[in-house]
């Protein structure tokens, strides 16, 4: 495991644990992380402290991960895909002052194995995505998904199952 920190034009990269044969590209915001063996981060991603991706992911661009989500092994994440991690967020306290990290309460989101979530996905937080779920393009994901689950719409609703599909 290496342990990155790069601050250039192209990269802004701060105590980054990295994997054998991470691929990360230019313009990519990371700091606190952690990326594990294989995984590639496409351009203009932001992974936040605490965050974790497992073992041969790809993070396509545009894409944030903030802290508190989880990401299990061979989970593609689609462009665009935010995840979130304050059910209630706020700029000020009730005197109008700006909140501070101690004013909220950060909500862990666990993407479970070979999950696959779709560009422009929303996924909000303290939830679970079973594994080898699909989250389609644009949905947003209110509550946990099962298991070989496909959901789409916003709400996201499960429409289907991988059963389904390959039988």
């Amino acid at each position: 495991m290496d342990i990155l920190t790069i601050n250039n034009a192209n990269q802004n990269l701060r105590n980054v644990s990295v994997g054998k044969d991470v691929k990360i590209c230019n313009f990519v915001n990371a700091y606190g992380c952690f990326i594990d063996d294989g995984s590639k981060i496409g351009t203009f991603v932001e992974i936040q402290k605490g965050a974790t991706i497992g073992k041969n992911c790809k993070i396509s661009s545009h894409s944030f991960i903030c802290e508190g989500v989880h990401i299990a092994d061979n989970v593609f994440i689609g462009h665009n895909v935010t995840f979130t991690n304050d059910r209630y967020p706020r700029a000020t306290k009730a005197d109008g002052t700006l909140q501070t990290e101690a004013d909220w309460n950060c909500e862990e989101t666990y993407v479970g194995e070979g999950a696959s979530l779709g560009s422009s996905a929303t996924i909000l937080c303290g939830i679970r995505i079973g594994k080898n779920a699909m989250i389609g393009a644009g949905s947003v994901v209110t509550k946990n998904v099962p298991d070989n689950a496909v959901v789409a719409g916003v709400p996201a609703k499960v429409v289907k199952t991988l059963e389904s599909i390959l039988t």
